[in-house]
């Protein structure tokens, strides 16, 4: 269908669908009938009947949009755009302090102090959505973050890398580390109305899978993934349950045999990447090597965050299995992401830092 049941609800809309119905008389005046006009509009052949039968009786004019239908809304468009407002301040700023949820009920008290009209709830539904808001997941922000300090990242520190990977034809690499136990992500999946989905999962040892990423982009190369995976057994007191200081040194240097070229690395302020050890080591290679280090709590900043998030989304409920067999699926996962680099471009497009091209 050209458009759903219930469209034509703003002036635009209603203008481009009188614009069909005009089409179709002029298609009717040539001798066409309405199942030949319903299909080459593709619209239902019951309206395009009952456009045969107004243009027979009116002409051209039974066919013209007679406005918006039904009772004027008593939301008017400078209290929409007051609430819109509103809402982005959250409900703290108007006295919901113990949570950060806007609900319907809270949205029409809120309503109903500003602007003395009462809206039911499904009046309120209807209008959030007619303004573009819908029920969302929210994404968690610490609260120690400082959003100054990421602006000014963005603004001024950025330019200085952009400027560093030009000036020396290096590859920008964006570092992280993620891990994953035997106990999987939950995932969405399909089951039956109240009853809640299992999955049983491992309920013993603390099995560890560590992994290393680096997100590796350049103008007019492929970008790529190169990682370092670490798998900690239970019970086992000589396996690393993390990465050291010199295991990101050799992923470092790895990463510079395989991109052959200099490298502007971009990481976190983790206690591994500022530990003194890690400084001496990172000094040693600052011939091929610039760090730039992100602001506090702003992983958003990261795309490695991308990588790490599609692989615990495909991960998810996964059946009870060993750390060895937890490792192999990880590794799996990655491997595929290597060849996808239309997907890891999403990554770092999704945080707003994409290099011009040369």
């Amino acid at each position: 269908m050209r458009y759903p049941d219930g469209g034509g609800l703003t002036a635009v809309e209603r203008a481009r669908r009188e614009q069909v119905r005009f089409q179709a008389a002029e298609l009717l005046a040539v001798g066409l009938k309405p199942p030949q006009v319903a299909r080459a509009l593709r619209v239902s052949r019951k309206s395009a009947y009952a456009w045969q039968a107004a243009w027979r009786e009116g002409g051209m004019d039974a066919l013209r949009s007679k406005g918006p239908s039904g009772v004027a809304s008593r939301m008017k468009p400078v209290w929409r755009a007051w609430l819109a407002r509103a809402l982005e301040q959250g409900p703290a700023v108007h006295g919901w302090s113990e949570d950060q949820r806007w609900t319907l009920a809270r949205i029409s008290v809120l309503v109903a102090r500003r602007f003395h009209v009462r809206f039911s709830q499904p009046q309120l539904s209807r209008i959030l959505r007619q303004m573009g808001f819908s029920v969302q997941v929210p994404v968690h922000r610490a609260a120690e973050r400082d959003e100054e300090q990421v602006r000014v990242w963005r603004e001024e520190t950025w330019a200085r890398v952009e400027r560093k990977v030009r000036e020396q034809d290096a590859w920008l690499v964006f570092e992280d580390e993620s891990g994953q136990a035997l106990r999987p992500p939950k995932a969405r999946t399909w089951s039956r109305i109240g009853v809640s989905p299992q999955v049983r999962v491992s309920g013993k040892g603390s099995g560890r899978v560590s992994v290393a990423g680096m997100v590796c982009a350049k103008p007019g190369e492929r970008t790529r993934l190169i990682y370092r995976m670490l798998v900690h057994h239970p019970g086992r007191r000589r396996e690393k349950n993390g990465f050291r200081e010199q295991d990101f040194a050799d992923l470092l240097e790895a990463a510079h045999q395989q991109l052959g070229g200099k490298i502007v690395l971009v990481w976190d302020n983790s206690t591994q990447h500022k530990h003194t050890l890690m400084r001496e080591l990172l000094a040693a290679r600052q011939r091929w090597l610039t760090v730039f280090r992100l602001p506090a709590y702003a992983p958003d900043l990261n795309p490695a965050e991308g990588v790490w998030a599609n692989l615990k989304n495909d991960l998810g409920n996964l059946a009870a299995c060993t750390v060895d067999a937890l490792a192999d699926l990880t590794r799996t996962r990655l491997k595929k992401m290597q060849y996808r680099a239309d997907l890891l471009d999403g990554f770092i497009t999704e945080t707003g830092l994409t290099l011009a091209p040369p």
